[in-house]
């Protein structure tokens, strides 16, 4: 069979005056391009499973003019998409299905929105695709596929994890590759689209199956940089440990995504340093701690921590691993004066970045019923209002036209060229007195 690997890779802002403010606030837009330009590491799992025979490739459709560009001539397409852009997802598979190409569609979306999903494809793979892809790749080869494979609830063993097929990549587009260690969380976040929705428990992938990965990766870039494609990296700190001295003379550069725990063990970010670790990214939320109340619906974890959130970010930078301090605003409790405090807590704890998000109910998530059950939803359907920067909702202690005003003013502070390029060269300073001291210390 001829198999299209189809990832709907542009998420595009509906807020015009916050697109306009973005274009000219490059600090806003730089991790955002990077997440648009990373490859689809669960369509690629999926091609590392598909029996050599078949012919594959990897495309990805960052907007429609892209989508209507893909052609039709396949007999199996995967199209993996996010809720922002599931419209378009759609459109692509009403187009080449009705061409006779079988068209499969997965994801955390069309997992949770099933029926909506199945009126435009073949089947809708639920959940985890690995437990559903070889028996949808033999029911496609005899023309019998069946409308739904899988279910929530259930959880691929990572010790059986197939290595990703790079090679369907092209390496000059490609220099930043996704690397899974895990997956789940043990904190579950009510706004979470993730770890409640497609991953239940916590699970470790083996670690010589994440080295092989990686090596399979080095043989096809010379200098790759890795992003750790996990919900909440280093909670098992042994393994990290080992990860991190076995990732040492493989001389990598590399991001990752982490609690605040990862702050309490200073051999961890030592090693962590050693390694290659450029950055980590920690969800702190809010810097008014009784808005993190209720976020975690298995207790106040964050609340708990909020008074160690400056030294934390200290001590993390302290050994040249920057810090990206991600913040969601309109937060339950959150009021007009959260915009003032976001902006001083990151003049004060020195973050080297920072990322500001909007709350957005997506669909599935305890968030979304909530909000839907107290009927604060805006429009319970708008999909591509998932995008973190537009709003979804209904705040509960201001209205939505301040949350916008407020957010597009705290966004035009936090990343006008001159803040961007403060935090930038307070880290590299402290950067430089880090590598001096060690020099002395040698």
């Amino acid at each position: 069979m001829r198999i299209a690997f189809v990832a709907m890779s542009g998420v595009r802002v509906r807020d015009a005056e916050l697109m306009a403010r973005g274009l000219t606030l490059p600090g806003f837009v730089e991790r955002s391009q990077v997440i648009a330009s990373l490859p689809s590491l669960g369509l690629l799992t999926l091609a590392g499973m598909t029996p050599e025979h078949h012919e594959m490739v990897y495309l990805e459709a960052p907007d429609q003019a892209a989508a209507d560009a893909i052609s039709t001539d396949f007999d199996l397409m995967a199209i993996s998409s996010f809720s922002a852009q599931i419209d378009e997802g759609y459109a692509l598979a009403d187009r080449v299905r009705a061409s006779g190409c079988t068209v499969v569609m997965g994801g955390p979306h069309v997992s949770v929105c099933t029926d909506e999903a199945a009126a435009h494809c073949d089947a809708v793979i639920i959940g985890e695709g690995e437990m559903s892809w070889p028996q949808v790749l033999a029911d496609a080869e005899r023309g019998a596929v069946q409308p739904r494979y899988g279910q929530l609830g259930t959880s691929f063993d990572l010790r059986q994890a197939p290595m990703p097929r790079h090679s369907l990549l092209d390496p000059e587009r490609y220099n930043r590759l996704t690397v899974q260690t895990s997956r789940g969380c043990p904190h579950r976040c009510e706004f979470c689209a993730a770890t409640p929705l497609m991953s239940p428990g916590y699970r470790q992938k083996p670690m010589d199956l994440v080295l092989a990965e990686i090596d399979a990766i080095q043989n096809l870039w010379s200098h790759p940089f890795l992003e750790f494609a996990d919900d909440n990296s280093c909670v098992d700190r042994r393994y990290w440990k080992n990860l991190c001295r076995a990732m040492i003379p493989r001389r990598l550069r590399w991001f990752t995504e982490a609690d605040l725990s990862v702050a309490e063990d200073e051999e961890l970010l030592a090693l962590m340093a050693e390694s290659g670790c450029a950055q980590i990214l920690i969800g702190l939320e809010s810097p008014e701690a009784g808005a993190l109340g209720g976020i975690e619906l298995r207790g106040d974890w964050k609340r708990r921590r909020h008074d160690r959130y400056l030294a934390a970010i200290e001590r993390v930078q302290s050994y040249g691993i920057s810090v990206n301090g991600c913040f969601i605003l309109g937060l339950d409790g959150h009021t007009p004066a959260i915009f003032d405090q976001v902006y001083h807590f990151v003049q004060d704890s020195d973050l080297t970045e920072v990322q500001v998000t909007l709350m957005t109910a997506f669909p599935g998530t305890p968030l979304y019923r909530r909000l839907y059950d107290s009927d604060r939803l805006l429009d319970a359907t708008a999909w591509d209002r998932c995008t973190l920067f537009d709003i979804n909702y209904q705040p509960s202690h201001m209205s939505v036209a301040e949350l916008r005003s407020g957010f597009h003013e705290l966004v035009s502070r936090l990343y006008s060229p001159e803040a961007s390029a403060a935090r930038k060269t307070r880290f590299r300073a402290l950067r430089r007195s880090r590598r001096r001291s060690a020099r002395l210390a040698s």
